[in-house]
């Protein structure tokens, strides 16, 4: 019995389509995978950010940390961490320059290193804020309420040098004197000693700060900038978007489309402290 014509027909598209799908699967098969090596070089900095990530080798806890591996995991590679950054800057440097795949480090997204790297969706959203020193703060305002004297400032203002707040501080605050300290507890000193009036950084560690330090409400306060956000993310190579992209769906499929804020960070930062 001879085949019909429109038989031949349907059993040639069937056949072109199982070709096809086999090609595809080839094709996905042998696509470059996001990473070279068997390995993720993830940047981070060499200091301690609780409950972000710990200070070289003081552990594996933290919410970087815990990112950062479970990335690994999925890609199925194994995660190398380069602890050299002293500053969040650092972090950066180091994927422009090839040295690290991804940084994750508690790392702020700004149009300046945008420029320079690709960046996944935030994994947490918090506020701009300042601690202020209370005597001073006071001497400046004159009796109005602090809130209407911060946007025109122009007294003492410190930020920790190669963060994303030295640059934000000029387009913020651009009558303000602006000095560059190497670390954040010497930005804190000089606000305890009046060097300085304003301190200028995120909600949650001038939040954290005081958690640690009750008595620095005797002489600091801290003011939430409601309407300035500090957006943190996972950095990536610029020249690896497939890895960015990768980094966007572990977000949104493993983590829930998860974005942390202020008061949950600092409710699992007072869970670790009293643990």
């Amino acid at each position: 019995m001879s085949l019909t014509r429109r038989t031949l027909l349907t059993a040639g598209s069937v056949g072109l389509v199982i070709a096809q799908a086999q090609a595809a699967t080839q094709q996905a098969q042998n696509a470059p995978s996001p990473t070279s090596d068997n390995r993720l070089r993830i940047a981070m900095p060499a200091f301690a950010s609780d409950p972000f990530f710990p200070a070289d080798g003081a552990g594996d806890k933290g919410i970087d940390m815990e990112l950062a591996r479970g990335i690994a995991a999925e890609l199925g590679v194994e995660p190398v961490f380069d602890r050299s950054a002293v500053t969040f800057d650092g972090m950066v440097k180091l994927l422009m320059s090839g040295q690290a795949d991804i940084a994750i480090g508690k790392l702020s997204r700004t149009l300046q290193r945008g420029r320079s790297i690709l960046y996944s969706r935030p994994y947490a959203i918090l506020h701009q804020g300042l601690l202020a020193n209370r005597l001073n703060l006071a001497r400046i305002a004159q009796g109005k309420p602090p809130e209407q004297i911060i946007r025109d400032f122009s007294g003492d203002l410190g930020v920790i040098e190669g963060s994303s707040f030295a640059t934000y501080a000029a387009a913020t605050f651009p009558h303000a004197q602006i000095h560059r300290f190497a670390g954040w507890n010497t930005v804190v000193d000089a606000i305890r000693n009046g060097t300085i009036d304003l301190a200028y950084r995120d909600d949650f560690e001038i939040k954290k700060l005081l958690v640690d330090d009750p008595s620095m409400t005797v002489v600091a306060r801290s003011i939430t900038l409601t309407d300035k956000l500090d957006t943190i993310a996972v950095g990536v190579r610029s020249d690896n978007p497939h890895l960015a992209a990768f980094v966007d769906l572990y977000l949104d499929l493993a983590k829930g489309q998860q974005v942390l804020n202020t008061d949950e960070i600092i409710a699992r930062y007072r869970l670790g402290s009293n643990a």
